[in-house]
């Protein structure tokens, strides 16, 4: 396949969809019938499903006190910051792929291939695990209602939860936006009615006394914060998925940046006002110690009837991440393999449905996989490859493709740049430091066999550094030759 064949998002052609309305299809295949609203509500899922639930107790028994609100806030002001990045290039280049199209258009003048390689090296790994800890995090609170499930019955239920998810997104992408709005609403329902709750019986003195020394400025407080920032970063990831669904989103050039940004917004509201009320009714000792805080809070106030209703909304909310998660994470290698960076079969999309299936399966198949692991060690070792190459990597790919490619049209531009991109830049330095030792050594690992990997592949290729770099700057020409369907498609 030529490289003139791999991008064609902006060339879009009227196609009806199964409810009736008009949408787009682009000429690779995808339908743009994702609207603000969808798009919005498919990052907020993805980003809230059953994170806040499990890692509330982890952030406070972090800070060691209600003062774990400051984790909320520093990872709303990563996210944000990083969050702009995403906006301006998914804008600029909307497509199946989200990292992996930056990473390829900003590096291709200097290391040829090499870079996107090793995001997608990294993304068919570290996607699927980061789904499998919500599913880790469901059979969690399903214990609430299922206590004393034993080793065989919590693995058997994980791999019920991934079967389904795949089986719901097994079809047309318009039926799946129609069914993350209803996901998107219970995940609303779960969280508020904890809220809710939380409020009714809120106690100031449980939720803002402070222990000594809480914001004292020493190596405690820092060590405090760079582990709580690492869980805050986990809390708020999803904010880019409508980034790699660039094909099916209505107008990219709005609804991308916009979705972005008020999710992150919308979600630190949710987060913080979830934090604060559940700090207001249990003593914050005990916070540290739950495994189901959601569902103790609600007990002590509704009852146990109550409390197991919304247990299973909060159930359903993590269900709705995966899935979400999922939807946007199977077009990574899709994109990847179209592109000859990845192994073909990833490059085909059903031929009824027009999604990649295969990617879907395979990235399923791993989720499953990444569920019998524990959760800490799974988070700390995906943050810490997630910044050596989607994080510290696009803050690059920003500044790189403003000054390589300063003709390409952007709907959206970076406010105050590039004051948030450098902002970035140190958050995910610290967030680095603070994954461990243990994971910095596996991600380097990981990221040393992946460079190895890439040679032996760029060899058979004959690719750089084993033949031509292949510049193409694709977006640019694509603008260049239709002007007029590229303003209509932003």
């Amino acid at each position: 396949m030529s490289s003139s064949d791999i991008n064609r998002e902006s060339e879009v052609i009227p196609t009806s969809t199964t409810r009736g309305t008009v949408a787009e299809r682009t000429t690779n295949g995808f339908v743009r019938s994702v609207g603000l609203l969808t798009a919005t509500a498919i990052n907020m899922t993805q980003m809230c499903g059953i994170g806040p639930f499990i890692t509330i107790p982890i952030m406070v028994a972090t800070f060691g006190g209600p003062q774990a609100i400051i984790g909320w806030i520093a990872g709303a002001i990563l996210a944000l910051a990083d969050g702009l990045i995403w906006a301006e290039l998914g804008a600029a280049m909307p497509g199946a792929g989200g990292t992996y199209i930056y990473l390829r258009e900003a590096f291709q003048y200097r290391t040829g291939r090499l870079m996107p390689f090793l995001f997608i090296w990294t993304a068919i790994l570290a996607i699927p695990l980061i789904m499998s800890t919500g599913v880790i995090g469901l059979v969690q609170y399903l214990g609430y209602l299922w206590p004393g499930m034993n080793w065989w019955e919590i693995h058997l239920v994980s791999l019920l939860v991934v079967a389904v998810v795949v089986f719901s997104l097994y079809r047309r992408i318009e039926s799946v936006g129609f069914l993350t709005n209803i996901l998107f609403v219970v995940m609303l329902v779960s969280i508020g009615l904890v809220i809710v709750a939380s409020f009714t019986r809120f106690n100031p003195q449980l939720a803002f006394t402070f222990p000594a020394n809480a914001f004292t400025l020493n190596g405690q407080f820092f060590a405090g914060l760079g582990a709580g920032l690492l869980v805050g970063v986990y809390d708020y990831l999803g904010y880019n998925t409508t980034s790699y669904l660039g094909d099916e989103m209505r107008s990219p050039g709005r609804v991308i940046p916009w979705s972005i940004i008020i999710s992150i917004l919308g979600i630190m509201v949710l987060y913080l006002a979830l934090n604060i009320g559940v700090m207001g009714v249990v003593p914050w000792q005990e916070v540290a110690k739950s495994s189901s805080i959601a569902s103790l809070v609600l007990e002590r106030i509704w009852g146990k009837g109550v409390s197991s209703v919304v247990t299973v909304l909060i159930i359903i909310t993590a269900f709705a991440s995966v899935f979400t998660g999922l939807l946007g994470g199977s077009r990574v290698p899709y994109n990847a393999a179209r592109d000859g960076v990845f192994l073909r079969p990833f490059a085909k999309l059903h031929p009824r449905y027009h999604f990649p299936h295969i990617a879907l399966l395979v990235m399923g198949l791993l989720t499953a996989i990444g569920s019998f692991f524990d959760l800490g060690t799974v988070i700390s070792m995906l943050i810490a490859v997630i910044v050596l190459i989607q994080g510290v990597g696009q803050v690059v790919a920003l500044i790189v493709l403003r000054m390589r490619q300063p003709e390409l049209k952007r709907p959206y531009r970076m406010w105050l740049y590039p004051l948030p991109g450098l902002i970035a830049l140190a958050g995910w330095a610290y967030v680095y430091y603070a994954s461990g030792w243990t994971s910095v050594g596996l991600s380097l690992g990981w990221l040393v066999i992946g460079v190895v990997a890439y040679l032996i592949w760029a060899r058979v290729e004959h690719t750089w550094p084993f033949g031509p770099k292949e510049i193409r700057e694709v977006y640019v020409e694509e603008q260049a030759a239709q002007p007029g369907i590229t303003e209509a498609a932003q």
